[in-house]
């Protein structure tokens, strides 16, 4: 355990001059990307920080995000001690960047409060330094104030600094260090304010790095004492700066243990400085919002935007859009798509609000959202370049839910009116559901769920909504089960483990293994016990069935990486060579890898073991994942470079492989997909591997990527072209080139078949095919080829002979709906599943058809019957008929209303031995005493049994053996209804 001393960076007498009363140089007015340049040059160019870029905002192997919400989310692999060492992040020391910021959804959720003031957004820019070991608190501090006040010409005078006061029960003193450093910056005591742990105390999570922070506020009205303004949630004293000083880990027990190397994170919001700069209270003034604001009026039937976060619901409706806009351009820029979960579901509902405020209050034309895009791009798009390459991408993505959401206006409305007549007058009490339903299900806002209630005097079900909405919000929020992989090495553990020197695991057998007689042959591996982590800390020895990390000397094992799943397997020790240790898992941290074992017996440090694979499991694996870059260069070569790899998994049973496709493939380009595919394996093109340098890999022509740290050098798989060849630039050809760290067949022949058995857009513009191969592939055909048989003949049964009779038409009706279910359900060609489900809907809509003609025939012949058997017409009519059909007895009561208008009929219709009833019920249009749906309920209520429907026609079913019984009950009930 050590602890770094900062060198200072300047001398303690009077740092920056600022005890010379010089004045600061004033830039007031200073563009917003002069204001990011200046932050990132500072550090660059006076302190040797490294420039980083933005990482996307979807974040990189963290389940536990929805989006990117701080600049230190891409760097936790280092804060954690796993980055993998031959990665270039592994080196970084001084690093700056300015990274894209999501805060909407999760812990971190500000999508409510944006528009109601003038400084909450759901996109932002974090302006970031940190340290990682190098320098500490002094110089970050001193870094900070000079950028400050020397660089910005921010006035010391406006502003404040907050440090952590200690917390008793944490057992944890005041930050007095961090106090004594800006008294010698030359901050008066009086602008220095202690706060507890809510307010200065970073934690990243439940466990982990954390520490105190020291914030600086900056006071928009100045020549006052504003300290009690500090951290007081005011606009006019707000925080513009955040510097976290890692020092401690959070253990699992909560308690604290100091780090082994002490890190620097500070973050700075953008928005926030530049409104300082040019002085504004609000961002939305600065000129990052500016032209925004001008774009949305030009295409509004309103006035222009006012200012102000009083300026009523217009001027909220500019600042919501503005907002929205920047937020849905980055996120679907960097592949997130509006959708029905997780990060997608709020992108969804940001879309959907900006819409609503679009259309609404601002009465914009249909696209005037997407029309915003552009000037999004004209001021992000010089930092983020991506937002330039996929600008018409995010409008056509934005169009397409825009049109999807008024659509489901309409609908909801429709919906909120049929709801409303269901309840009938004198009901003020809206059902939860239905309001959840419309909210969850078609994305209609709340608040304008109650507008339109409000205007009917009817209020929702308030309690039982907010039980709905608390309920979605714990399923949302809580990271599905196996989401988080407990990390088997913490940080302290990783350090400790280089502290003593162990070297990192050598895992280059995973990739030995040659072909013998058309076999793979893995090789044996034995290795050395090198460490033993229980769970908590590294111990020297574990017991009899106890689980653990196992860190080896080498092994064969894949840990899983890349989207490909960990190797199984099972370890035995020597001299102990029928106790068989399972592996459960692999996985890598910080250049370890650690097998997750359980102790079949004693196991020590030092201990020989040898190392047992699943060969079946792991060549299953590696047929995958070959097979996964075969689909990736077919799905290139047949929609072009915009179908871009969005993620993979690659088990041993399937793949999976997300891209970016504007539609769901057809089923000509399904066909022509397994066709290219087919080539590609027919061709027995040698996969070859090669590691080369990261920045020669990237100069390759041809070579897809995904957003991943690489190590360096990189391994790069290629196929039919060996990688020497790529670097050399002389091949021009189109062909299979990817880093990946995954384990690849040695010939594409081995693949034996690959077949598509789903594909489906996930959200607008991402689709997901899932996929088998060789045997599986093999089977699913053969699968295919059968339900297309029965397919073929179940249609020539119907053209030949059409059902004659409603007993069988409803066996074809049957029928048609078990073969469509293992249609839908049956592992087999995508492309064929479609060409099915299109000729079976086919032969569903004509059965369909000939079904309701023979029921319409049926109940015609029983209405006619029933009159012929009453001799007048009179106000209630209750009686039997003889069906099974709760739809002929429907048509047989519509057809008997149609014939007496006037009057109140009900039928009701025994099932035989099982004593049910089946009941049915019209009544006429103006008929105040009796709904139809009353009487249908009372009746089957009667006779335990339940009913719906609405005032006019209703239907259900009770129990009843005498229909005798229930006939003269049925009649008393409605004259005595029909009488008042």
């Amino acid at each position: 355990m050590y602890r770094l001393l900062p060198r200072r960076l300047w001398p303690p007498g009077g740092p920056l001059g600022l005890r010379q009363s010089a004045s600061p140089r004033p830039l007031s007015g200073l563009p917003a990307a002069k204001v990011r340049s200046t932050f990132l040059d500072f550090f660059t160019e006076k302190h040797g920080h490294l420039l980083v870029p933005s990482s996307p905002v979807r974040p990189r192997g963290d389940p536990s995000l929805l989006f990117v919400n701080a600049g230190m989310n891409q760097f936790k692999p280092i804060f954690l001690g796993t980055a993998d060492p031959r990665s270039e992040m592994a080196s970084y020391r001084r690093v700056v960047n300015s990274q894209k910021c999501v805060r909407a959804g999760g812990k971190h959720n500000d999508l409510d409060d944006v528009g109601r003031d003038g400084y909450h957004h759901t996109f932002f820019e974090m302006l970031g330094s940190w340290s990682f070991g190098d320098y500490f608190k002094e110089d970050a501090c001193r870094m900070a104030w000079s950028l400050l006040t020397e660089h910005y010409g921010i006035p010391e005078d406006r502003l404040y600094v907050s440090y952590f006061g200690g917390d008793a029960a944490s057992g944890l003193p005041a930050d007095e260090e961090t106090r004594l450093i800006w008294l010698d910056v030359g901050v008066p005591a009086a602008r220095l304010r202690p706060f507890g742990m809510r307010d200065n105390f970073w934690e990243m999570g439940e466990s982990g790095p954390c520490g105190p922070c020291t914030e600086i506020h900056y006071d928009h009205v100045g020549g006052r004492d504003a300290a009690a303004l500090v951290n007081a949630d005011s606009p006019e004293v707000v925080e513009i700066w955040n510097l976290v000083f890692m020092q401690y880990n959070r253990e699992a027990d909560r308690s604290l243990r100091l780090l082994p190397r002490f890190s620097v994170d500070t973050g700075l919001g953008l928005e926030r400085l530049v409104g300082v700069l040019q002085g504004k209270t609000s961002n939305y003034d600065t000129d990052l919002f500016a032209p925004l604001l001008h774009a949305i009026h030009q295409r509004s039937a309103v006035g222009p935007y006012g200012g102000g976060a009083d300026g009523g619901q217009v001027d909220l409706a500019y600042r919501v859009v503005a907002d929205h806009v920047r937020t849905l351009a980055v996120c679907i820029a960097d592949g997130v798509h509006p959708g029905m979960s997780g990060a997608e579901l709020v992108l969804r509902r940001i879309l959907r609000r900006a819409v609503r405020f679009c259309v609404e209050v601002l009465q914009t034309p249909r696209g005037a959202l997407a029309g915003l895009v552009p000037t999004v791009t004209h001021l992000l798009g010089d930092t983020y370049p991506e937002l330039r390459r996929e600008q018409d991408r995010v409008m056509e993505v934005i169009d397409e839910n825009e049109d999807q959401f008024l659509s489901s206006l309409r609908q909801g409305s429709r919906l909120i009116r049929r709801t409303l007549g269901r309840m009938g007058s004198g009901r003020e009490v809206f059902p939860a559901s239905v309001a959840w339903s419309l909210h969850r299900n078609l994305g209609f806002p709340l608040d304008l769920v109650d507008l339109m209630l409000e205007e009917s005097g009817v209020r929702v079900d308030a309690p039982e909504l907010q039980r709905l909405i608390a309920e979605n919000q714990k399923v949302t929020s809580d990271p599905p089960a196996g989401a988080t992989t407990q990390q088997a090495l913490d940080v302290v553990s990783l350090a400790e483990l280089q502290r003593l020197g162990v070297p990192h695991s050598d895992d280059g057998l995973k990739y030995s293994y040659r072909l013998e007689h058309d076999r793979y042959v893995f090789p044996p591996c034995r290795a050395s016990v090198l460490a033993l982590h229980d769970g908590g800390a590294l111990v020297p020895a574990v017991g009899e069935g106890q689980r653990c990390g196992v860190v080896l000397d080498r092994t064969c094992f894949y840990s899983e990486q890349g989207g490909q799943s960990h190797d199984r397997g099972f370890f035995t020790r020597d001299g102990l060579q029928d106790v068989v240790y399972p592996v459960e898992a692999v996985a890598r941290a910080g250049g370890y890898v650690v097998h997750r074992v359980v102790a079949a017996d004693g196991l020590r440090v030092g201990d020989t073991v040898q190392l047992h694979l699943d060969q079946a499991h792991r060549l299953s694996c590696m047929v995958k994942h070959t097979a996964t870059h075969v689909l990736n260069f077919a799905l290139r070569k047949l929609l072009g470079p915009s179908a871009q790899q969005r993620g993979s998994h690659v088990s041993a049973d399937r793949l999976r492989f997300d891209c970016s496709v504007k539609g769901s493939l057809s089923v000509s380009q399904l066909q022509q997909l397994e066709e290219l595919i087919g080539d590609v394996i027919s061709e027995n093109q040698a996969v070859h591997s090669q590691e080369v340098p990261l920045q020669a890999a990237r100069g390759i022509a041809g070579l897809r990527t995904v957003d991943e740290v690489y190590p360096d050098p990189v391994r790069v798989v290629s196929l039919e072209v060996p990688v020497s060849e790529l670097l050399d630039g002389r091949v021009a050809r189109e062909m299979s080139v990817e880093l990946c760290c995954g384990t690849h067949l040695l010939r594409t022949a081995d693949i034996q078949d690959l077949v598509v058995t789903s594909e489906r857009q996930t959200v607008r513009g991402i689709s997901r095919l899932v996929a088998v191969t060789g045997r599986d592939a093999t089977q699913a055909r053969e699968a295919g080829h059968v339900l297309a048989e029965e397919v073929d003949s179940l249609s020539v049964r119907f053209s030949d002979s059409a059902p004659s009779t409603l007993e069988a038409t409803r066996r074809l009706v049957k029928e048609v709906g078990v073969l469509s279910d293992a249609v839908d359900n049956t592992p087999i060609p995508q492309w064929q599943r479609k060409e099915l489900q299109a000729r079976l809907k086919a032969l569903q809509r004509s059965a369909n058809t000939r079904n309701r003609k023979l029921e319409t025939k049926e109940a015609t012949a029983k209405a006619r019957e029933l009159l012929e058997k009453w001799e007048e017409l009179k106000d209630v009519f209750v009686d039997h008929v003889e069906t099974d059909s709760l739809s002929v007895l429907m048509k047989t009561v519509n057809q008997l209303s149609a014939a007496a208008p006037l009057s109140h009929v009900m039928l009701l219709a025994p099932q035989g031995d099982s004593g049910k009833l089946l009941c049915a019920c019209q009544v006429p249009k103006d008929s105040p005493a009796l709904a139809a749906s009353d009487w249908a309920v009372a009746v089957c209520h009667q006779f335990s049994g339940s009913a719906g429907g609405s005032a006019l026609v209703a239907k259900g079913m009770g129990n009843c053996s005498d229909v005798s019984e229930a006939l003269r009950w049925a009649e008393d009930f409605a004259r005595r209804r029909t009488q008042r």
